[in-house]
């Protein structure tokens, strides 16, 4: 009996130790300065990058080809989704459903149907996890328009983009030109939302008022709209509660 009770308080002490190693990792990290983009990051041989065949968006005249990393490894390949052996290789990098694009993009490049010139999004490091075509406000209006949701600052400082860094919202035209961050640096996109009948796109975000890397109940949710059909993409800012 003394025995299995040295046993239960040994699991209990492992398992209490381990659940303090897997503390979650702040997404920001505080320096001397809160400006962190990205300046070099180290090669990762193990990354190739490939490009998805190109889709077209329903009712425009661009082809997006989505481009992203395909990891290999000894004897075997690994995309963005998941492992395989090499005789069962899937090369996605991203899913298209429509008028929404999906997946962890390293870039995207734009070419009108009538042409052969291809160029690029952005020449940033990025990781672009969204984009969907605003195909209403185009039938209302005929601007065509296309919505990010991207990662753009290391804000966790560990020399990568990803997923526990903060997300950003941007916003181009159809042919990914005129490309705008509408969100505030250092605030985390929470969702956002088309209404057709203003015109607008509207959008939360959350801000690390009290500095602990961390984004919880003592932060300030910031409220904005967007008009849409204004040619600077005008903010604003309001307060519903």
């Amino acid at each position: 009996m003394k025995n299995s009770k040295l046993v239960f308080i040994a699991l209990a002490s492992l398992v209490f130790f381990n659940c303090k190693e897997e503390k979650e990792t702040p997404k920001v990290t505080y320096e001397n300065s809160t400006k962190t983009e990205i300046k070099t990051i180290p090669a990762d041989s193990s990354q190739i990058a490939i490009a998805d065949l190109p889709i077209q968006m329903e009712g425009t005249s661009y082809l997006i080809h989505p481009i992203g990393d395909f990891r290999v490894y000894e004897g075997r390949s690994k995309s963005i989704y998941g492992t395989s052996n090499t005789d069962k290789v899937s090369f996605s990098v991203s899913n298209y459903n429509r008028f929404e694009l999906t997946g962890f993009l390293q870039n995207i490049k734009f070419q009108h149907v009538d042409s052969t010139e291809i160029h690029s999004l952005t020449d940033k490091k990025m990781v672009i996890s969204n984009v969907s075509y605003l195909n209403t406000i185009f039938e209302k209006s005929k601007k065509q328009l296309l919505v990010y949701t991207i990662v753009d600052m290391d804000t966790n400082r560990d020399t990568k983009l990803d997923a526990n860094d903060i997300k950003a919202l941007y916003i181009s035209t159809i042919d990914g030109k005129n490309l705008k961050k509408l969100s505030a640096d250092m605030q985390e996109l929470i969702d956002w939302n088309l209404v057709e009948s203003k015109n607008r796109l509207y959008f939360r975000t959350i801000e690390d008022t009290n500095q602990n890397g961390q984004f919880d109940k003592n932060d300030r949710i910031n409220y904005h709209f967007v008009d849409l059909l204004s040619p600077e993409f005008t903010i604003e800012k309001y307060n519903p509660i």
